[in-house]
């Protein structure tokens, strides 16, 4: 009786233990189903960030060039005004200087 008691108990021991570890085999598939799903997610998450980065840097870069340009431009108008009053003021002074060198010589 003591015989048949252990084999029995053996014998549900051991079914349960086979129950126990398909059961944590199925586990582990589901989990490392849930990790590539997760991983897709986060892959197509950053990709999306990664664009919207990109446009708004491109965005940001013509807005640089078109201030640098309309500085550029005015720094231009500005460079060319001043050059035309440096000329006038130079080709007045050699005007005036030249008028002195007619006077000395007479």
């Amino acid at each position: 009786m003591k015989t048949k008691l252990s084999l029995s108990l053996a014998a549900v021991v051991l079914g349960l233990t086979a129950l126990t570890f398909g059961q944590v085999g199925t586990d582990l598939k589901d989990a490392a189903k849930d990790t590539g799903d997760a991983t897709k997610t986060a892959a197509k998450k950053t990709g999306h960030a990664t664009k919207k980065a990109a446009v708004k840097t491109g965005e940001a870069t013509e807005k640089a060039a078109d201030k640098t340009a309309d500085a550029t431009e005015t720094a231009a108008k500005k460079t060319g005004h001043g050059v035309k009053k440096g000329s006038k003021k130079v080709a007045h002074g050699v005007k005036k200087g030249a008028e002195k060198t007619e006077d000395a010589v007479k």
